[in-house]
């Protein structure tokens, strides 16, 4: 059975990825300590399904930027989708191949075959053309209690149609609610 790919973020309750400047400070608004930590809202147990990762490189050098490594990096495949020239880093490797071609090798291909599923990690940008391609299997949204006035939109105006079936739901103390989606297949419109 191959892969699954699944695009697992947090927005604001319309849908902001990030307020302006990549500001993500939003995200403080869900972070409560408890007397076992602070809640992970099932990340955990979702990153630990996970063989190989998929980010655009932006959301990459801002991650490197903010924290000076990919944590993902470090155990998994992560491939950074960007149009840019890069040699291979470790488990980083940087690529331009047409995500079509990249998925369904991903996917299908027997050396890359593994039990776990492909974590799309942001951005909007990726998660935006693998939409365009109907390549998302799976998105599991964590919608934050708040409204941003503007910033980057997790979705753009002109995706295409695609239904969707609801798998979960999950309502957090904090207001948090995930939403776990099946995606199905697109029609033309």
């Amino acid at each position: 059975m191959p892969s699954k790919l699944i695009l697992y973020i947090a927005q604001s309750l319309y849908a902001y990825i990030a307020a302006p400047n990549d500001d993500l400070s939003f995200l403080d608004v869900v972070r409560a300590d408890t007397n076992k930590g602070s809640e992970d809202y099932g990340y955990a147990d979702f990153i630990s399904t996970i063989g190989t990762v998929l980010i655009g490189r932006k959301t990459y050098d801002w991650v490197l930027k903010q924290i000076g490594n990919y944590p993902n990096s470090e155990d998994k495949k992560t491939y950074v989708i960007t149009s840019q020239e890069k040699p291979s880093e470790g488990n980083v490797i940087f690529t331009n191949e047409r995500l079509k071609s990249l998925i369904h090798w991903l996917k299908y291909a027997e050396e890359e075959q593994t039990s776990k599923d492909i974590f799309c990690d942001g951005g909007a940008e990726l998660a935006n053309a693998l939409l365009r391609e109907d390549l998302i299997d799976e998105m599991i949204i964590s919608v934050i209690p708040v409204l941003l006035g503007n910033g980057i939109k997790l979705f753009a105006d002109d995706r295409p149609f695609r239904k969707l079936e609801l798998i979960s739901s999950k309502t957090y103390e904090s207001s948090l609610v995930q939403l776990h989606y099946k995606c199905l297949i697109s029609r033309e419109e």
